[in-house]
């Protein structure tokens, strides 16, 4: 990293910043005379404006790429409050060490969610977030994503990890249309409620770390085929479960315990039987607070993954019980064929803890204090000593304390996972513990930095390593840039036949009890080649020293072999199956169901359990497009705003920041094969119209698809203005872009032009496809105009004409009806106004006597009375234009005929004449009119008839038309 060759690629490679790069030079093509002195003033060149530093968001852009220069550039940006960098493909993220509200706000989510290119953003978390799910949105293979949060302890992975599952909680479910609110606001809930738990059963409060994760996790993040978040799923890794029965010096229990304490009622504290000034061993520290000490976070978040109060009260009485044991203390006994002694102080807490796990006091004390030995079919008890009894304590807490978790992260994973129908693609999120290196190390700091190893491994061969092979075998002549490769340290962790790993299993699988001296022996003998161990011959305490990638750690020895035996005495698990409390013997019972699936198998160490599960995430992450964020702890101190130089120069140089920015800075970081750059660019060569011609390369003499990517990119090059002989050369490698044997190597300034030429053509063909349609839609609703416009008057004049033709027969019906109507009044008339002297030949009929007297009338030359039966008397005076008559008539029919003859001023509707109440024939007076009263009328009654008859009279037939202008 630090040769002059390297130094020569960085500063040739990359000139411009992210723009315009000038080319490899090899180590022939530039002079050694005064090199150091010309990188030490370019640095010092670089360095000389420092206010301008902060405005490096891309480290690639530092020129030159030196670790000081990265150093000053991240300083100088953390000074301003800016905590994020891009450095190639990795987000480097600088832990403020205090909350920073708006950077991670619902509207800073929504912002770089909607933006068509996050990239041109300020760097962020959510732009690594973004690209993941785009590239989920895209199917680009591998579709599945992972996101991998490394660094140290205390450098903000579990914050990150968090803002990462809230992103995708909030952008992938908000957009939902195909699930009812409701289900998806359900989904994200518990998607996010999970974290709260895990942090409380799974972290704890250290010397580097407030909220160190003790165990790792592999969160899976579900999506459907419209990328909307269905589900998730949990893997965890290793939970640190020595931290409940033994606390490192100044550091505390998991933050379970201590939200217990603070966060109870007082009802609670009765039922687990802890007074507000009690004490126990197992919580050092209880007097310091922290924001992670919140118990109604933690009870709220269970509430919401479906975990019901009377299982509450169960985990809550089995994690008093373990605390209660804590306390349990003993005394060695003068006869050592007798069980050791309970110290005083100490019934209580038995009797409590006892209580508390539901199981019988005096069957807890003898488990604690004996031991069944079996010797064939017979068992025989023997007396623990106090040194043994203490172990079966802790171990009784550590196999509660672990089995608890695992039925949480169960219970989880059942409360949040989808079915596998439902989903298809997932994004994951990594969030393991950080590098450890404490004043004592024992086996869990050797298994974390194991897996750290594993994680940096699978960069160093994914990006660093990975990529500079692909530009060797694709025909680059390229200089390999150094970096730190860790696969020697992982040989003498993990390699087969003889490593640590295999030494310690096969010490622990002996049937006798374990020597520090004698293992450390062995291994100095086993792994004497292996550059990566040493050992300190002066040392009395047995250990051994490996050189890490992020340092040298001291591991002690004593105690390790006991540690990956993991032994359980099996009369604790009898004990534990026995409880009242449902929730304990559900979880032992069914862990004594997996044991007996797996019998006749061999000891399964705590070793081989985490390498196994280790190298299955592996396996997941190599099947998936990796996403690396490095979290960087600017102080050891965890002080907000503060940067110590060497504490952030160390983690530079440990996880291969500079590295990776050399390489990013010096190489092509595109690469595409050749049938995706056409799919995808081809339609540049087809629509930008310009046609080129090769001189520098002869085009004949390369294959197929070479020939057409140098044709496309020969336009893109002109139409930029660009000289493509100098852009474009394949005997000099050119640093702009550069076809392999299968694929197309880019720079980022190449990517953007041909990014920015689709986006043009694109465009253009947007523009040409709407006029288009808007013409074809235009002609289309002129056409559906006319031919609407057409239809509708075809209607109407046919509507019209059948109208018309209605009223025409209608007219002709009533016309006729009519024309008949008065014909027939017209001989109704005339027959009944003849002449009077017709009527002397007439022969008057017999009158009933009750009509003689009330509907007659007597006229003076007819000795009898003639009835007139519904016609009124001026029809019957209508033949002659003046008459004279005399009327005799009687009662109401006299008044009745007098009004219907006279034309008197009468108000209709008041009063009715019906001239015949008991008869409706048609009767005249055939009479000579004489008599002393004179009826003169000047005018007929049938004048009138030819008007419209009142439809609503009483009156109807001819009496109506006679009597409409009368009444």
């Amino acid at each position: 990293m630090n040769s002059a060759d390297d130094r020569r690629i960085v500063r040739a490679g990359y000139r411009n910043g992210g723009g315009t790069v000038t080319g490899f030079v090899h180590k022939g093509h530039s002079p050694h005379p005064s090199l150091d002195d010309s990188l030490e003033g370019e640095i010092r060149a670089f360095l000389t404006d420092e206010d301008q530093l902060h405005t490096y968001d891309d480290l690639t852009k530092v020129n030159p790429v030196t670790p000081t220069t990265v150093l000053k550039c991240l300083q100088a940006r953390y000074r301003v409050k800016v905590f994020y960098t891009h450095a190639g493909c990795t987000l480097v993220a600088l832990n403020p060490f205090q909350p920073i509200p708006d950077l991670y706000s619902l509207d800073v989510m929504k912002e770089y969610h909607c933006a068509p290119q996050p990239q041109e953003f300020k760097p962020h978390i959510f732009i690594v977030a973004e690209e993941a799910y785009r590239n989920v949105q895209g199917q680009l293979e591998p579709v599945n994503q992972s996101l991998v949060v490394s660094g140290e302890s205390g450098a903000g992975k579990t914050w990150t990890s968090r803002c990462l599952m809230k992103y995708y909680a909030t952008v992938a479910a908000s957009s939902s249309v195909l699930k009812s609110q409701d289900t998806v606001e359900r989904i994200e809930r518990r998607v996010l409620d999970s974290n709260p738990i895990m942090e409380a059963f799974g972290n704890a409060c250290t010397l580097r770390n407030n909220n160190s994760s003790r165990f790792g996790k592999y969160i899976q993040l579900q999506l459907d085929r419209c990328q909307l978040l269905v589900g998730a799923s949990v893997q965890t890794y290793l939970l640190e479960k020595t931290r409940v029965a033994c606390q490192p010096a100044n550091e505390r229990n998991f933050h379970i315990f201590y939200q217990m304490m603070k966060g109870a009622t007082d009802e609670q504290r009765k039922e687990w039987k802890m007074s507000h000034d009690q004490r126990f061993v197992w919580l050092p520290k209880a007097e310091k607070t922290i924001e992670e000490d919140c118990f109604h976070d933690t009870v709220e978040a269970m509430v919401h993954l479906g975990i019901n109060a009377e299982r509450q009260r169960q985990i809550f009485k089995i994690l008093a019980g373990i605390l209660h044991l804590g306390n349990v203390n003993f005394s060695s006994s003068t006869d050592e064929s007798q069980p050791c002694n309970l110290q005083e102080q100490s019934k209580d807490f038995l009797q409590r803890a006892a209580e508390l796990l539901c199981v019988p006091a005096e069957e807890l004390q003898m488990c604690l204090r004996v031991r069944t030995l079996k010797a064939g079919k017979q068992s025989v008890l023997k007396p623990c000593s106090q040194a043994e009894c203490s172990m079966r304590r802790d171990c009784l807490a550590k196999v509660i304390y672990a089995q608890l978790f695992e039925w949480l992260v169960t219970f989880i994973n059942n409360s949040i996972c989808a079915d596998k129908s439902t989903w298809c693609n997932f994004i994951g999120v990594l969030d393991v513990y950080g590098f450890e290196c404490f004043q004592i190390n024992n086996l869990e700091q050797l298994c974390i930095n194991y897996a750290n190893e594993k994680l940096q491994q699978h960069f160093v061969a994914h990006y660093l390593r990975a990529q500079q092979e692909e530009y060797v075998s694709e025909g680059l002549q390229w200089s390999f840039v150094k970096y730190q490769d860790n696969q020697s340290c992982l040989d003498l962790i993990e390699g087969s036949p003889v490593s640590v790993f295999s030494l310690l299993n096969e010490e622990s699988r002996l049937n006798r009890a374990s020597d520090a001296k004698t293992f450390k022996v062995r291994l100095e003998k086993e792994l004497c080649d292996n550059v990566n161990i040493s050992w300190d011959k002066f040392s009395k305490v047995p250990h051994f020293t490996v050189a890490h990638y992020a340092g040298k750690v001291n591991y002690q020895i004593q105690g390790m072999v006991e540690k990956n035996k993991d032994p359980v005495p099996p009369e604790l698990i009898s004990l534990l199956q026995k409880s009242e409390n449902a929730l304990l013997h559900q979880i032992f019972t069914d862990r004594e169901a997996e044991n007996m699936t797996s019998k006749g198998l061999s000891k399964v160490t705590v070793v081989s359990k985490f390498k196994n599960s280790l190298e299955s995430l592996m396996k997941i992450l190599h099947t998936t497009t990796p996403h690396y964020t490095r979290c960087i702890k600017p102080n050891p101190d965890c002080k907000p705003l503060t940067f110590k130089k060497e504490e952030v120069i160390m983690q530079l140089e440990a996880c291969g920041i500079v590295e990776t920015i050399h390489i990013s800075a010096a190489g092509f970081p595109i690469r595409i094969p050749f049938k995706s750059f056409m799919e995808r660019y081809g339609l540049i060569a087809k629509y930008s119209g310009s046609k080129s011609e090769s001189h520098c390369v002869d085009l004949e003499a390369l294959s197929d698809d070479m020939r057409e990517v140098e044709k496309l990119v020969r336009v893109v090059l002109q139409h930029q203005g660009l000289d493509p002989s100098r852009c474009l050369d394949g005997e000099k490698h050119n640093s702009w872009v550069h076809c392999g044997r299968t694929k197309v190597f880019l720079t980022q300034s190449m990517l953007d032009l041909l990014e920015d030429q689709r986006k043009r053509i694109l465009s253009q063909c947007a523009f040409s496809i709407q006029c288009c349609w808007l013409r074809y839609q235009r002609r289309r609703r002129h056409a559906r105009r006319q031919s609407a416009t057409l239809i509708q008057a075809v209607v109407r004049s046919w509507l019209v004409r059948r109208q018309v033709q209605r009223w025409n027969r209608a007219a002709a019906v009533i016309q006729n009806t009519w024309r008949k109507w008065r014909a027939l009044l017209k001989s109704l008339a005339e027959a009944e106004l003849d002449d009077a002297k017709d009527l002397v030949k007439e022969d008057v009929p017999a009158l009933n006597p009750v009509v003689r007297e009330r509907g007659s009338v007597q006229l003076s030359t007819i000795q009898e009375p003639v009835t007139v039966r519904g016609w009124p008397m001026g029809l019957a005076l209508a033949s002659a234009p003046s008459i004279t008559m005399s009327l005799t008539a009687t009662g109401f029919q006299k008044m009745m005929s007098v009004m219907a003859s006279l034309n008197l001023p009468s108000r209709s509707g008041e009063y009715k004449v019906e001239t015949n109440q008991y008869t409706q024939g048609v009767a005249s007076i055939r009479a000579q009119p004489k008599g002393s009263v004179k009826l003169h009328y000047q005018r007929s009654p049938l004048l009138y008839a030819d008007r419209q008859p009142d439809l609503k009279s009483d009156v109807t037939g001819f009496n109506e038309i006679l009597l409409e202008k009368t009444l």
